[in-house]
Protein backbone atom coordinates (compact mmCIF):
# COMPACT_ATOMS: atom_id res chain seq x y z
CA UNK A 1 0.00 0.00 0.00
CA UNK A 2 1.36 3.42 -0.97
CA UNK A 3 0.62 6.95 0.08
CA UNK A 4 -1.12 9.08 -2.61
CA UNK A 5 0.75 12.12 -1.39
CA UNK A 6 4.04 10.29 -1.69
CA UNK A 7 3.30 9.56 -5.34
CA UNK A 8 3.60 13.27 -6.07
CA UNK A 9 6.95 13.61 -4.34
CA UNK A 10 9.90 14.50 -6.60
CA UNK A 11 12.42 11.87 -7.63
CA UNK A 12 15.06 13.41 -5.34
CA UNK A 13 12.81 12.90 -2.31
CA UNK A 14 12.14 9.30 -3.33
CA UNK A 15 15.86 8.63 -3.69
CA UNK A 16 16.47 10.17 -0.25
CA UNK A 17 13.76 7.95 1.25
CA UNK A 18 15.26 4.87 -0.40
CA UNK A 19 18.67 5.75 1.06
CA UNK A 20 17.21 6.19 4.56
CA UNK A 21 15.31 2.93 4.20
CA UNK A 22 18.52 1.16 3.20
CA UNK A 23 20.26 2.36 6.37
CA UNK A 24 17.33 1.54 8.64
CA UNK A 25 15.87 -1.60 7.08
CA UNK A 26 18.42 -3.40 4.91
CA UNK A 27 19.66 -5.41 7.88
CA UNK A 28 16.11 -6.55 8.61
CA UNK A 29 15.57 -7.65 5.02
CA UNK A 30 18.97 -9.29 4.78
CA UNK A 31 18.40 -11.28 7.97
CA UNK A 32 15.21 -12.75 6.55
CA UNK A 33 16.60 -13.48 3.10
CA UNK A 34 19.77 -15.15 4.41
CA UNK A 35 17.59 -17.62 6.27
CA UNK A 36 15.48 -18.31 3.18
CA UNK A 37 18.61 -18.88 1.08
CA UNK A 38 20.20 -21.27 3.54
CA UNK A 39 22.82 -18.88 4.91
CA UNK A 40 24.14 -17.65 1.55
CA UNK A 41 25.26 -14.08 2.35
CA UNK A 42 26.29 -13.15 -1.19
CA UNK A 43 23.06 -14.33 -2.80
CA UNK A 44 21.03 -12.63 -0.08
CA UNK A 45 22.83 -9.32 -0.60
CA UNK A 46 22.13 -9.53 -4.33
CA UNK A 47 18.44 -10.13 -3.68
CA UNK A 48 18.16 -7.25 -1.20
CA UNK A 49 20.03 -4.95 -3.59
CA UNK A 50 17.56 -5.92 -6.31
CA UNK A 51 14.69 -4.96 -4.01
CA UNK A 52 16.17 -1.48 -3.53
CA UNK A 53 16.67 -1.12 -7.28
CA UNK A 54 13.01 -2.03 -7.68
CA UNK A 55 12.12 0.67 -5.14
CA UNK A 56 14.00 3.28 -7.14
CA UNK A 57 12.09 2.19 -10.24
CA UNK A 58 8.57 1.84 -8.83
CA UNK A 59 8.25 4.32 -5.95
CA UNK A 60 8.50 7.43 -8.17
CA UNK A 61 5.62 5.99 -10.25
CA UNK A 62 3.46 4.31 -7.59
CA UNK A 63 4.33 6.38 -4.54
CA UNK A 64 6.32 5.65 -1.42
CA UNK A 65 4.76 2.76 0.55
CA UNK A 66 3.21 3.47 3.92
CA UNK A 67 5.74 1.02 5.39
CA UNK A 68 8.85 1.21 3.18
CA UNK A 69 10.79 -1.31 5.25
CA UNK A 70 8.08 -3.95 4.97
CA UNK A 71 7.87 -3.30 1.21
CA UNK A 72 11.59 -3.84 0.81
CA UNK A 73 11.65 -7.00 2.92
CA UNK A 74 8.58 -8.46 1.23
CA UNK A 75 10.00 -7.72 -2.23
CA UNK A 76 13.36 -9.22 -1.29
CA UNK A 77 11.67 -12.24 0.27
CA UNK A 78 9.60 -12.88 -2.85
CA UNK A 79 12.67 -12.60 -5.07
CA UNK A 80 14.54 -14.99 -2.78
CA UNK A 81 11.66 -17.41 -3.05
CA UNK A 82 11.79 -17.14 -6.85
CA UNK A 83 15.49 -17.95 -6.71
CA UNK A 84 14.80 -21.01 -4.56
CA UNK A 85 12.10 -22.15 -6.99
CA UNK A 86 14.62 -21.99 -9.82
CA UNK A 87 17.09 -24.16 -7.96
CA UNK A 88 16.08 -27.79 -8.30
CA UNK A 89 18.43 -28.92 -5.57
CA UNK A 90 16.52 -26.73 -3.11
CA UNK A 91 13.18 -28.45 -3.70
CA UNK A 92 12.85 -29.68 -0.13
CA UNK A 93 13.71 -26.24 1.23
CA UNK A 94 11.05 -24.75 -1.04
CA UNK A 95 8.37 -27.04 0.36
CA UNK A 96 9.33 -26.04 3.89
CA UNK A 97 9.28 -22.31 3.08
CA UNK A 98 5.98 -22.40 1.18
CA UNK A 99 4.32 -24.45 3.93
CA UNK A 100 5.19 -21.74 6.41
CA UNK A 101 3.99 -18.94 4.13
CA UNK A 102 0.79 -20.32 2.60
CA UNK A 103 -1.40 -19.80 5.64
CA UNK A 104 -0.07 -16.37 6.41
CA UNK A 105 -2.17 -14.36 3.95
CA UNK A 106 -1.33 -11.08 2.34
CA UNK A 107 -1.21 -9.02 5.55
CA UNK A 108 0.98 -11.57 7.27
CA UNK A 109 3.35 -11.52 4.33
CA UNK A 110 3.73 -7.77 4.70
CA UNK A 111 4.40 -8.29 8.40
CA UNK A 112 6.79 -11.16 7.52
CA UNK A 113 4.68 -13.78 9.24
CA UNK A 114 5.34 -12.67 12.83
CA UNK A 115 7.49 -10.33 14.85
CA UNK A 116 9.02 -13.28 16.66
CA UNK A 117 10.28 -14.78 13.39
CA UNK A 118 11.66 -11.40 12.40
CA UNK A 119 13.44 -11.08 15.73
CA UNK A 120 14.85 -14.59 15.36
CA UNK A 121 16.22 -13.70 11.92
CA UNK A 122 17.95 -10.55 13.15
CA UNK A 123 19.43 -12.36 16.14
CA UNK A 124 20.73 -15.07 13.80
CA UNK A 125 22.41 -12.42 11.68
CA UNK A 126 24.02 -10.63 14.64
CA UNK A 127 25.38 -13.82 16.18
CA UNK A 128 26.63 -15.11 12.84
CA UNK A 129 28.46 -11.86 12.06
CA UNK A 130 30.04 -11.91 15.54
CA UNK A 131 31.03 -15.59 15.53
CA UNK A 132 34.31 -16.16 17.40
CA UNK A 133 35.76 -18.07 14.44
CA UNK A 134 35.98 -14.76 12.58
CA UNK A 135 38.78 -12.28 13.14
CA UNK A 136 37.70 -9.35 15.29
CA UNK A 137 38.18 -6.74 12.55
CA UNK A 138 36.10 -8.92 10.23
CA UNK A 139 33.33 -9.23 12.83
CA UNK A 140 33.18 -5.46 13.18
CA UNK A 141 33.14 -4.85 9.43
CA UNK A 142 30.55 -7.55 8.71
CA UNK A 143 28.28 -6.40 11.55
CA UNK A 144 28.28 -2.78 10.40
CA UNK A 145 27.82 -3.80 6.77
CA UNK A 146 25.01 -6.34 7.17
CA UNK A 147 23.24 -5.60 10.46
CA UNK A 148 23.93 -1.87 10.51
CA UNK A 149 23.19 -1.21 6.86
CA UNK A 150 26.34 0.87 6.31
CA UNK A 151 27.85 0.73 2.86
CA UNK A 152 31.35 -0.61 2.38
CA UNK A 153 32.76 2.89 1.68
CA UNK A 154 31.08 4.21 4.86
CA UNK A 155 32.64 1.51 7.04
CA UNK A 156 36.02 2.02 5.39
CA UNK A 157 35.89 5.78 6.02
CA UNK A 158 34.81 5.27 9.62
CA UNK A 159 37.83 3.07 10.38
CA UNK A 160 40.21 5.01 8.14
CA UNK A 161 41.17 2.02 6.02
CA UNK A 162 41.19 1.78 2.21
CA UNK A 163 37.87 0.67 0.76
CA UNK A 164 39.56 -2.30 -0.94
CA UNK A 165 41.00 -3.46 2.39
CA UNK A 166 37.62 -3.25 4.08
CA UNK A 167 35.93 -5.04 1.20
CA UNK A 168 38.46 -7.87 1.46
CA UNK A 169 37.75 -8.24 5.18
CA UNK A 170 34.07 -8.67 4.41
CA UNK A 171 34.74 -11.11 1.57
CA UNK A 172 37.03 -13.20 3.80
CA UNK A 173 34.47 -13.19 6.61
CA UNK A 174 31.67 -14.42 4.35
CA UNK A 175 33.98 -17.06 2.86
CA UNK A 176 34.89 -18.22 6.37
CA UNK A 177 31.23 -18.50 7.30
CA UNK A 178 30.59 -20.62 4.21
CA UNK A 179 33.71 -22.79 4.27
CA UNK A 180 33.70 -23.42 8.02
CA UNK A 181 29.99 -24.21 8.00
CA UNK A 182 29.26 -21.60 10.66
CA UNK A 183 25.56 -22.11 11.41
CA UNK A 184 23.12 -19.28 10.80
CA UNK A 185 21.42 -19.47 14.16
CA UNK A 186 21.13 -18.13 17.65
CA UNK A 187 23.53 -20.19 19.80
CA UNK A 188 22.06 -22.90 22.04
CA UNK A 189 21.50 -21.99 25.68
CA UNK A 190 24.77 -23.49 26.88
CA UNK A 191 26.79 -21.30 24.47
CA UNK A 192 24.66 -18.18 24.61
CA UNK A 193 26.40 -16.34 27.49
CA UNK A 194 29.89 -16.53 26.00
CA UNK A 195 28.60 -15.77 22.49
CA UNK A 196 26.58 -12.80 23.73
CA UNK A 197 29.75 -11.48 25.33
CA UNK A 198 31.36 -11.52 21.90
CA UNK A 199 28.49 -9.57 20.34
CA UNK A 200 28.60 -6.98 23.12
CA UNK A 201 32.38 -6.67 22.74
CA UNK A 202 32.01 -5.91 19.01
CA UNK A 203 29.42 -3.20 19.68
CA UNK A 204 31.56 -1.69 22.44
CA UNK A 205 34.60 -1.69 20.15
CA UNK A 206 32.63 0.14 17.47
CA UNK A 207 31.48 2.73 20.01
CA UNK A 208 34.92 3.22 21.53
CA UNK A 209 36.50 3.78 18.14
CA UNK A 210 33.91 6.46 17.55
CA UNK A 211 34.06 7.96 21.04
CA UNK A 212 37.83 8.21 21.26
CA UNK A 213 39.21 7.70 17.79
CA UNK A 214 42.58 5.99 17.77
CA UNK A 215 43.71 7.96 14.72
CA UNK A 216 42.61 10.72 12.39
CA UNK A 217 41.93 14.40 12.93
CA UNK A 218 38.79 14.33 15.09
CA UNK A 219 38.55 13.03 18.65
CA UNK A 220 34.98 11.82 18.11
CA UNK A 221 33.50 10.07 15.08
CA UNK A 222 29.82 10.58 15.72
CA UNK A 223 28.59 8.21 13.03
CA UNK A 224 30.28 5.24 14.73
CA UNK A 225 28.92 6.19 18.16
CA UNK A 226 25.43 6.54 16.73
CA UNK A 227 25.67 3.23 14.90
CA UNK A 228 26.85 1.36 18.00
CA UNK A 229 23.99 2.82 20.04
CA UNK A 230 21.49 1.89 17.33
CA UNK A 231 22.75 -1.70 17.23
CA UNK A 232 22.76 -1.89 21.04
CA UNK A 233 19.14 -0.73 21.06
CA UNK A 234 18.30 -3.43 18.54
CA UNK A 235 19.95 -6.08 20.70
CA UNK A 236 17.97 -4.94 23.77
CA UNK A 237 14.73 -5.17 21.78
CA UNK A 238 15.62 -8.64 20.52
CA UNK A 239 16.92 -9.89 23.90
CA UNK A 240 14.95 -7.93 26.52
CA UNK A 241 16.00 -10.23 29.36
CA UNK A 242 19.74 -9.98 28.68
CA UNK A 243 20.93 -7.79 31.56
CA UNK A 244 24.36 -7.09 30.10
CA UNK A 245 22.83 -6.00 26.77
CA UNK A 246 20.73 -3.45 28.63
CA UNK A 247 23.77 -2.43 30.66
CA UNK A 248 25.85 -1.90 27.53
CA UNK A 249 23.18 0.35 26.04
CA UNK A 250 23.12 2.32 29.29
CA UNK A 251 26.90 2.66 29.24
CA UNK A 252 26.96 3.88 25.65
CA UNK A 253 24.22 6.42 26.26
CA UNK A 254 25.84 7.80 29.41
CA UNK A 255 29.21 8.13 27.72
CA UNK A 256 27.73 9.59 24.57
CA UNK A 257 25.82 12.18 26.63
CA UNK A 258 29.14 13.99 27.21
CA UNK A 259 30.09 14.01 23.53
CA UNK A 260 29.46 17.70 22.73
CA UNK A 261 31.33 18.90 25.82
CA UNK A 262 34.45 16.82 25.20
CA UNK A 263 35.91 19.16 22.60
CA UNK A 264 36.21 22.94 22.34
CA UNK A 265 35.36 25.23 19.41
CA UNK A 266 38.53 24.29 17.54
CA UNK A 267 38.27 20.57 18.25
CA UNK A 268 40.64 20.68 21.20
CA UNK A 269 40.19 18.16 24.03
CA UNK A 270 38.32 19.35 27.12
CA UNK A 271 39.00 17.15 30.16
CA UNK A 272 36.10 15.79 32.21
CA UNK A 273 36.65 18.14 35.13
CA UNK A 274 36.68 21.15 32.78
CA UNK A 275 33.62 20.28 30.71
CA UNK A 276 30.56 22.52 30.58
CA UNK A 277 28.04 20.09 32.01
CA UNK A 278 25.13 22.12 30.70
CA UNK A 279 26.16 20.74 27.32
CA UNK A 280 25.67 17.14 28.42
CA UNK A 281 22.67 15.48 26.79
CA UNK A 282 20.04 15.26 29.55
CA UNK A 283 17.78 12.94 27.54
CA UNK A 284 20.55 10.38 27.06
CA UNK A 285 21.47 10.68 30.73
CA UNK A 286 17.88 10.09 31.86
CA UNK A 287 17.52 7.06 29.59
CA UNK A 288 20.90 5.69 30.60
CA UNK A 289 20.25 6.04 34.33
CA UNK A 290 16.87 4.34 33.96
CA UNK A 291 18.52 1.46 32.10
CA UNK A 292 21.19 1.10 34.81
CA UNK A 293 18.53 0.85 37.50
CA UNK A 294 16.50 -1.62 35.43
CA UNK A 295 19.60 -3.74 34.79
CA UNK A 296 20.42 -3.94 38.50
CA UNK A 297 16.83 -4.88 39.30
CA UNK A 298 16.75 -7.44 36.49
CA UNK A 299 19.75 -9.45 37.65
CA UNK A 300 18.92 -13.00 38.73
CA UNK A 301 19.19 -13.40 42.53
CA UNK A 302 22.74 -14.06 43.66
CA UNK A 303 24.29 -13.19 40.29
CA UNK A 304 26.94 -10.46 40.61
CA UNK A 305 26.88 -7.52 38.21
CA UNK A 306 28.65 -8.08 34.92
CA UNK A 307 31.39 -5.90 33.45
CA UNK A 308 29.10 -3.68 31.39
CA UNK A 309 26.78 -3.07 34.31
CA UNK A 310 29.73 -2.12 36.50
CA UNK A 311 31.03 0.27 33.85
CA UNK A 312 27.54 1.71 33.43
CA UNK A 313 27.36 2.25 37.19
CA UNK A 314 30.66 4.15 37.01
CA UNK A 315 29.34 6.29 34.15
CA UNK A 316 26.18 6.91 36.20
CA UNK A 317 28.29 8.32 39.04
CA UNK A 318 29.61 10.97 36.65
CA UNK A 319 26.19 11.60 35.10
CA UNK A 320 24.59 12.28 38.48
CA UNK A 321 27.26 14.81 39.46
CA UNK A 322 26.13 18.37 38.78
CA UNK A 323 29.71 19.63 39.05
CA UNK A 324 33.15 18.01 39.24
CA UNK A 325 33.48 18.57 42.99
CA UNK A 326 30.38 16.42 43.58
CA UNK A 327 31.84 13.39 41.78
CA UNK A 328 31.95 10.39 44.19
CA UNK A 329 35.50 9.33 43.35
CA UNK A 330 35.71 6.93 46.27
CA UNK A 331 32.66 5.04 45.01
CA UNK A 332 34.09 5.04 41.50
CA UNK A 333 37.40 3.62 42.76
CA UNK A 334 35.48 0.87 44.58
CA UNK A 335 33.51 0.01 41.44
CA UNK A 336 36.73 -0.18 39.42
CA UNK A 337 38.15 -2.52 42.05
CA UNK A 338 35.14 -4.81 41.64
CA UNK A 339 35.43 -4.57 37.86
CA UNK A 340 39.11 -5.52 38.03
CA UNK A 341 38.13 -8.68 39.90
CA UNK A 342 35.52 -9.54 37.26
CA UNK A 343 37.69 -8.63 34.26
CA UNK A 344 41.37 -8.68 35.28
CA UNK A 345 42.96 -6.01 33.12
CA UNK A 346 45.80 -3.53 33.55
CA UNK A 347 43.66 -0.92 31.76
CA UNK A 348 40.91 -1.31 34.37
CA UNK A 349 43.55 -1.04 37.08
CA UNK A 350 44.84 2.13 35.44
CA UNK A 351 41.35 3.62 35.55
CA UNK A 352 41.09 2.65 39.20
CA UNK A 353 44.40 4.41 39.85
CA UNK A 354 42.98 7.60 38.32
CA UNK A 355 39.91 7.37 40.57
CA UNK A 356 42.13 6.79 43.62
CA UNK A 357 44.21 9.82 42.66
CA UNK A 358 41.07 11.94 42.49
CA UNK A 359 39.78 10.60 45.79
CA UNK A 360 43.00 10.44 47.82
CA UNK A 361 45.48 12.64 45.97
CA UNK A 362 47.99 12.26 43.11
CA UNK A 363 50.62 10.57 45.28
CA UNK A 364 48.29 7.65 46.07
CA UNK A 365 47.37 7.33 42.40
CA UNK A 366 50.98 7.48 41.23
CA UNK A 367 51.96 4.61 43.53
CA UNK A 368 49.40 2.42 41.78
CA UNK A 369 50.40 3.63 38.31
CA UNK A 370 54.10 2.95 38.92
CA UNK A 371 53.25 -0.55 40.12
CA UNK A 372 51.27 -1.15 36.93
CA UNK A 373 54.23 -0.03 34.83
CA UNK A 374 56.65 -2.41 36.50
CA UNK A 375 55.92 -5.42 34.28
CA UNK A 376 55.81 -3.47 31.03
CA UNK A 377 52.29 -4.61 30.10
CA UNK A 378 51.25 -1.02 29.39
CA UNK A 379 54.54 0.13 27.87
CA UNK A 380 52.91 0.79 24.47
CA UNK A 381 49.64 2.16 25.85
CA UNK A 382 49.50 5.90 25.32
CA UNK A 383 46.97 6.50 28.10
CA UNK A 384 49.30 4.90 30.65
CA UNK A 385 52.02 7.41 29.88
CA UNK A 386 49.53 10.28 29.69
CA UNK A 387 48.09 9.36 33.09
CA UNK A 388 51.52 9.03 34.65
CA UNK A 389 52.54 12.37 33.15
CA UNK A 390 49.49 14.12 34.58
CA UNK A 391 50.08 12.77 38.08
CA UNK A 392 53.74 13.77 37.96
CA UNK A 393 52.72 17.25 36.76
CA UNK A 394 50.27 17.61 39.64
CA UNK A 395 53.04 16.62 42.05
CA UNK A 396 55.38 19.24 40.60
CA UNK A 397 57.82 16.69 39.19
CA UNK A 398 58.12 18.54 35.88
CA UNK A 399 61.13 16.87 34.19
CA UNK A 400 59.66 13.41 34.78
CA UNK A 401 56.26 14.64 33.61
CA UNK A 402 57.84 16.01 30.43
CA UNK A 403 59.46 12.66 29.66
CA UNK A 404 56.15 10.86 30.20
CA UNK A 405 54.23 13.34 28.04
CA UNK A 406 56.83 12.92 25.29
CA UNK A 407 56.39 9.15 25.39
CA UNK A 408 52.60 9.47 25.22
CA UNK A 409 52.99 11.82 22.27
CA UNK A 410 55.16 9.28 20.47
CA UNK A 411 52.36 6.71 20.79
CA UNK A 412 49.38 8.95 19.93
CA UNK A 413 48.02 8.91 16.37
CA UNK A 414 44.88 10.98 16.90
CA UNK A 415 45.54 14.63 16.02
CA UNK A 416 43.33 16.04 18.80
CA UNK A 417 45.20 13.95 21.37
CA UNK A 418 48.54 14.94 19.91
CA UNK A 419 47.62 18.62 20.12
CA UNK A 420 46.60 18.23 23.77
CA UNK A 421 49.76 16.34 24.70
CA UNK A 422 51.92 18.86 22.84
CA UNK A 423 50.39 21.70 24.86
CA UNK A 424 50.92 19.88 28.14
CA UNK A 425 54.48 18.99 27.23
CA UNK A 426 55.24 22.62 26.46
CA UNK A 427 53.68 23.73 29.77
CA UNK A 428 55.79 21.43 31.94
CA UNK A 429 58.96 22.23 30.01
CA UNK A 430 58.44 25.97 30.48
CA UNK A 431 57.56 25.56 34.14
CA UNK A 432 60.48 23.19 34.68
Amino acid sequence: MTSPEAAREPAAEVRSRVERTFRDESGRALATVIRLLGGDFDAAEEVVADAFVAALETWPRDGIPVNPGAWITTTARNRALDRVRRGRRHAEKLVEIERGLTAAGTESIVRLGSESRLADDRLRLIFTCCHPALALDARVALTLRTVGGLTTPEVARAFLVPEATLAQRIVRAKRKIRDAGIPYRVPPDDLLPERLDGVLAVLYLVFNEGYSASSGDALVRRELCAEAIRLARLLVVLMPHATEARALLALLLLQDSRRDARTGPDGEIVLLEDQDRSRWDVAEIAEGLALVEAAFRGRPPGVPPGPYLLQAAIAACHARSADPAATPWGEIATLYGILAAVVPSPVVQLNRAVAVAMAEGPEAGLVLVEALGADGALAEYRHFHGTRADLLRRLGRRPEAAAAYARALDLAANEAERAFLTRRLAEVRVAG
